[in-house]
C-alpha cells in the first residue's frame, strides 16, 4: 500500500512540475502547437535577460516534433519546429538587428556571403517590439525559417543551412545566455 501511495505521490509531483514548466514570468504557453499541419510539443521555455542589468527581456518557447534535451538533435532535426519569442519589455529594431547580426557572425565566424544576405533579409522584416508582442520563427524542412511578427507572416528565409545556423544561435555552444538555452532544452525557466 505504501508503495502505491509513494508512486501516486511521485506521479503527482511529476505532473505538477510539468504543468509549471508551461508558465514563466506569468506568461502561459500551451503544451502543444499545431504548426503547418504538425502537432508540436513544448520542449521548454527559456528566459533571456540583459546581462549587465539582469533585466528580463524576453521568453523563448520551443515547440518540436519529439522532445529532447539534446541540442544537436534539435539543431539537426528534419522536422518542423516553432520558436516563439515573447517580449517582456520594449526592444528597438536597431538593437534587434545589431544582436541578430552579432549572433550569426558568432555562430559562423567566416560569414559566407550567402548566409549574410539571408541575415540581411531577416533584418528587413524586423520592427520595434513592444512588451507583450511575439516574434515567431517556424522551421520548415526543405524550406527554411518562416518569420511571423505580431501574427503577420513577413516571409521565409530560405535554406536548411540557414535553419541549422539559426537553431544553433539558441541551442548551440554559445547561446545568447546559458539560462535561455537550458530552459529551451527543458530545464527551469529562470
Amino acid at each position: 500500500m505504501r508503495t502505491a501511495s509513494a508512486m501516486a505521490g511521485c506521479g503527482l509531483i511529476l505532473s505538477t512540475s510539468a504543468a509549471l514548466a508551461k508558465d514563466c514570468k506569468g506568461i502561459h504557453f500551451p503544451d502543444h502547437a499545431l504548426v503547418a499541419g504538425s502537432d508540436l510539443t513544448l520542449n521548454g521555455i527559456g528566459l533571456q535577460r540583459a546581462t549587465f542589468f539582469r533585466v528580463d527581456v524576453y521568453l523563448g518557447a520551443l515547440y518540436v516534433a519529439a522532445t529532447t534535451r539534446d541540442p544537436n538533435a534539435l539543431i539537426d532535426a528534419a522536422s518542423p519546429q516553432e520558436l516563439i519569442v515573447h517580449f517582456l519589455r520594449n526592444v528597438s529594431v536597431r538593437d534587434m538587428r545589431d544582436q541578430w547580426t552579432k549572433d550569426f557572425v558568432h555562430v559562423v565566424p567566416d560569414r559566407p556571403e550567402s548566409l549574410m544576405q539571408r541575415v540581411a533579409l531577416l533584418n528587413t522584416w524586423l520592427s520595434d517590439m513592444k512588451t507583450g508582442q511575439r516574434l515567431t520563427f517556424v522551421r520548415q524542412p526543405h524550406e527554411g525559417i518562416k518569420v511571423v511578427i505580431g501574427g503577420v507572416l513577413k516571409g521565409t528565409v530560405p535554406g536548411d543551412d540557414f535553419a541549422r545556423v539559426f537553431m544553433s544561435i539558441w541551442l548551440g555552444a554559445a547561446p545568447p545566455s546559458e539560462n535561455l538555452r537550458a530552459g529551451l532544452l527543458g530545464g527551469p525557466c529562470d
